[in-house]
């Protein structure tokens, strides 16, 4: 049996924008990758997106042209994505079990 890995925020309030779009861009994978705690960082940055962002923002000589509503879209597909993930084990497979004894020929 793994142990169960803590999973911690990598992006906080001193996080810049380029370090929020990162961790978007960095984590947009996590349906390929079957990763759940890519899924559960992207849904963070795209919290932080959303806060940060109205149409156009500018932070620290930075600018980023987003539509929030995208955002809200990508951050519920994902939220969708690992609701569907708890009945997996997060790998997004059904899970079959079963013994020999229980196959009749």
């Amino acid at each position: 049996m793994r142990a169960k890995v803590p999973i911690v925020a990598t992006l906080s309030s001193s996080s810049t924008l380029s370090e929020v779009r990162a961790a978007y861009f960095d984590n947009a994978s996590y349906a390929e990758d079957s990763s759940t705690q890519k899924a559960l960082a992207f849904c963070t940055a795209c919290k932080f997106l959303m806060l940060y962002l109205a149409k156009h923002a500018g932070r620290g000589g930075e600018e980023l042209d987003i539509d929030v509503q995208l955002i809200r879209e990508e951050k519920r597909d994902a939220e969708r994505w690992l609701a569907r993930q708890s009945g997996t084990g997060g790998t997004g497979h059904t899970k079959q079990i079963g013994f020999a004894s229980d196959w009749r020929g």
